[in-house]
Protein backbone atom coordinates (compact mmCIF):
# COMPACT_ATOMS: atom_id res chain seq x y z
CA UNK A 1 0.00 0.00 0.00
CA UNK A 2 2.80 2.43 0.89
CA UNK A 3 4.71 1.37 -2.23
CA UNK A 4 1.72 2.12 -4.46
CA UNK A 5 1.29 5.52 -2.80
CA UNK A 6 4.96 6.30 -3.42
CA UNK A 7 4.62 5.21 -7.04
CA UNK A 8 1.56 7.42 -7.49
CA UNK A 9 3.38 10.35 -5.87
CA UNK A 10 6.38 9.84 -8.17
CA UNK A 11 4.10 9.73 -11.21
CA UNK A 12 2.39 12.92 -10.07
CA UNK A 13 5.77 14.59 -9.50
CA UNK A 14 6.94 13.54 -12.99
CA UNK A 15 3.70 14.84 -14.50
CA UNK A 16 4.13 18.18 -12.73
CA UNK A 17 7.75 18.35 -13.89
CA UNK A 18 6.67 17.74 -17.50
CA UNK A 19 3.94 20.39 -17.23
CA UNK A 20 6.39 22.95 -15.79
CA UNK A 21 8.97 22.11 -18.47
CA UNK A 22 6.37 22.53 -21.21
CA UNK A 23 5.25 25.85 -19.75
CA UNK A 24 8.81 27.16 -19.75
CA UNK A 25 9.44 25.79 -23.23
CA UNK A 26 6.35 27.65 -24.47
CA UNK A 27 7.59 30.95 -23.11
CA UNK A 28 11.04 30.35 -24.55
CA UNK A 29 9.56 29.85 -28.00
CA UNK A 30 7.31 32.88 -27.55
CA UNK A 31 10.18 35.32 -27.13
CA UNK A 32 9.39 39.00 -27.40
CA UNK A 33 10.53 40.58 -30.65
CA UNK A 34 13.36 43.07 -30.48
CA UNK A 35 13.04 46.67 -31.61
CA UNK A 36 15.24 45.76 -34.60
CA UNK A 37 12.87 42.90 -35.53
CA UNK A 38 9.88 45.24 -35.40
CA UNK A 39 11.70 48.01 -37.27
CA UNK A 40 12.42 45.50 -40.03
CA UNK A 41 8.71 44.64 -40.20
CA UNK A 42 7.64 48.28 -40.13
CA UNK A 43 10.03 49.06 -42.99
CA UNK A 44 8.93 46.03 -45.02
CA UNK A 45 5.23 46.84 -44.48
CA UNK A 46 5.74 50.53 -45.32
CA UNK A 47 4.17 51.52 -42.01
CA UNK A 48 5.74 54.99 -41.95
CA UNK A 49 4.46 55.95 -45.41
CA UNK A 50 1.02 54.48 -44.65
CA UNK A 51 0.87 56.59 -41.50
CA UNK A 52 1.98 59.67 -43.43
CA UNK A 53 -0.80 58.99 -45.93
CA UNK A 54 -3.38 59.01 -43.15
CA UNK A 55 -2.63 62.59 -42.14
CA UNK A 56 -4.16 64.28 -45.22
CA UNK A 57 -7.22 62.04 -44.89
CA UNK A 58 -7.69 63.05 -41.26
CA UNK A 59 -7.20 66.70 -42.15
CA UNK A 60 -9.86 66.37 -44.87
CA UNK A 61 -12.29 64.85 -42.36
CA UNK A 62 -11.50 67.66 -39.95
CA UNK A 63 -12.13 70.23 -42.71
CA UNK A 64 -15.50 68.62 -43.50
CA UNK A 65 -16.47 68.77 -39.83
CA UNK A 66 -15.57 72.46 -39.64
CA UNK A 67 -17.50 73.13 -42.87
CA UNK A 68 -20.58 71.30 -41.56
CA UNK A 69 -20.40 73.04 -38.21
CA UNK A 70 -20.23 76.53 -39.70
CA UNK A 71 -22.41 75.94 -42.78
CA UNK A 72 -24.93 78.71 -43.38
CA UNK A 73 -23.59 80.90 -40.60
CA UNK A 74 -22.78 84.49 -41.34
CA UNK A 75 -19.41 85.31 -39.82
CA UNK A 76 -17.41 88.47 -39.54
CA UNK A 77 -13.87 88.61 -40.88
CA UNK A 78 -12.62 88.34 -37.32
CA UNK A 79 -14.68 85.19 -36.70
CA UNK A 80 -13.48 83.63 -39.95
CA UNK A 81 -9.90 84.36 -38.96
CA UNK A 82 -10.48 82.72 -35.56
CA UNK A 83 -11.96 79.61 -37.21
CA UNK A 84 -8.97 79.47 -39.59
CA UNK A 85 -6.59 79.78 -36.63
CA UNK A 86 -8.35 76.91 -34.81
CA UNK A 87 -8.28 74.77 -37.96
CA UNK A 88 -4.56 75.38 -38.39
CA UNK A 89 -3.95 74.55 -34.73
CA UNK A 90 -5.99 71.34 -35.06
CA UNK A 91 -4.02 70.32 -38.16
CA UNK A 92 -0.77 71.00 -36.32
CA UNK A 93 -1.93 68.80 -33.42
CA UNK A 94 -2.91 66.00 -35.82
CA UNK A 95 0.42 66.19 -37.67
CA UNK A 96 2.39 66.13 -34.43
CA UNK A 97 0.35 63.33 -32.85
CA UNK A 98 0.63 61.18 -35.99
CA UNK A 99 4.28 61.95 -36.73
CA UNK A 100 6.55 58.94 -37.07
CA UNK A 101 8.60 60.18 -34.10
CA UNK A 102 5.47 60.04 -31.91
CA UNK A 103 3.96 56.87 -33.37
CA UNK A 104 7.03 54.62 -33.71
CA UNK A 105 7.17 53.91 -29.95
CA UNK A 106 3.44 53.11 -30.06
CA UNK A 107 3.98 50.68 -32.93
CA UNK A 108 6.90 49.04 -31.09
CA UNK A 109 4.84 48.60 -27.92
CA UNK A 110 1.74 47.28 -29.69
CA UNK A 111 3.70 44.87 -31.88
CA UNK A 112 5.57 43.54 -28.82
CA UNK A 113 2.28 42.96 -27.02
CA UNK A 114 0.69 41.30 -30.05
CA UNK A 115 3.35 39.23 -31.80
CA UNK A 116 6.17 36.88 -30.87
CA UNK A 117 9.65 37.26 -32.33
CA UNK A 118 8.91 34.32 -34.60
CA UNK A 119 5.69 35.98 -35.84
CA UNK A 120 7.42 39.30 -36.55
CA UNK A 121 10.25 37.63 -38.44
CA UNK A 122 7.84 35.52 -40.53
CA UNK A 123 5.60 38.50 -41.35
CA UNK A 124 8.68 40.58 -42.26
CA UNK A 125 9.89 37.82 -44.54
CA UNK A 126 6.50 37.76 -46.27
CA UNK A 127 6.37 41.54 -46.76
CA UNK A 128 9.93 41.51 -48.10
CA UNK A 129 8.93 38.87 -50.67
CA UNK A 130 7.63 39.73 -54.14
CA UNK A 131 4.15 38.51 -53.13
CA UNK A 132 4.19 40.68 -50.00
CA UNK A 133 5.24 43.75 -51.98
CA UNK A 134 2.48 43.11 -54.54
CA UNK A 135 0.00 42.82 -51.69
CA UNK A 136 1.11 46.17 -50.31
CA UNK A 137 0.92 47.70 -53.79
CA UNK A 138 -2.61 46.39 -54.32
CA UNK A 139 -4.02 47.03 -50.83
CA UNK A 140 -5.32 50.54 -51.62
CA UNK A 141 -7.29 49.23 -54.61
CA UNK A 142 -8.46 46.26 -52.54
CA UNK A 143 -9.75 48.54 -49.78
CA UNK A 144 -11.48 50.80 -52.30
CA UNK A 145 -13.16 47.78 -53.91
CA UNK A 146 -14.24 46.44 -50.52
CA UNK A 147 -15.72 49.81 -49.53
CA UNK A 148 -17.57 50.02 -52.83
CA UNK A 149 -18.96 46.50 -52.39
CA UNK A 150 -20.04 47.27 -48.81
CA UNK A 151 -21.77 50.47 -49.94
CA UNK A 152 -23.62 48.60 -52.70
CA UNK A 153 -24.76 46.04 -50.16
CA UNK A 154 -25.83 48.68 -47.64
CA UNK A 155 -27.88 50.93 -49.97
CA UNK A 156 -30.89 48.57 -50.26
CA UNK A 157 -30.82 47.92 -46.51
CA UNK A 158 -30.74 51.64 -45.71
CA UNK A 159 -33.57 52.32 -48.16
CA UNK A 160 -35.62 49.61 -46.46
CA UNK A 161 -34.91 51.14 -43.04
CA UNK A 162 -35.86 54.60 -44.29
CA UNK A 163 -39.16 53.20 -45.58
CA UNK A 164 -39.84 51.68 -42.16
CA UNK A 165 -39.01 54.97 -40.46
CA UNK A 166 -41.39 56.85 -42.77
CA UNK A 167 -44.17 54.42 -41.80
CA UNK A 168 -43.84 55.15 -38.09
CA UNK A 169 -46.88 57.17 -37.02
CA UNK A 170 -45.85 60.43 -35.47
CA UNK A 171 -48.06 61.79 -32.74
CA UNK A 172 -47.34 65.19 -31.33
CA UNK A 173 -46.33 65.29 -27.68
CA UNK A 174 -48.97 66.43 -25.21
CA UNK A 175 -48.99 70.16 -24.53
CA UNK A 176 -46.86 71.25 -21.64
CA UNK A 177 -48.64 73.33 -19.07
CA UNK A 178 -46.71 76.18 -17.51
CA UNK A 179 -45.37 75.51 -14.04
CA UNK A 180 -47.71 76.42 -11.21
CA UNK A 181 -46.61 79.04 -8.73
CA UNK A 182 -46.17 77.64 -5.28
CA UNK A 183 -47.93 79.24 -2.40
CA UNK A 184 -45.88 79.98 0.60
CA UNK A 185 -47.01 78.39 3.77
CA UNK A 186 -46.04 79.71 7.15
Amino acid sequence: MIASSLTAARRLARLLLVIVALAFAGTAFAAEPSDADIDRLLKASRAESLLAGMVPQMEAVQQQEFDKHFAGQEMTGEQKAEVARIQAKTQEIIRKALSWEQMRPVYLDVYKKTYTREDVRAISKFYESAAGQRMLDKNPALMQNIMSAVQQKMVPMLEELQAEIRNIPVTPPPPVSPPQKRRRTR
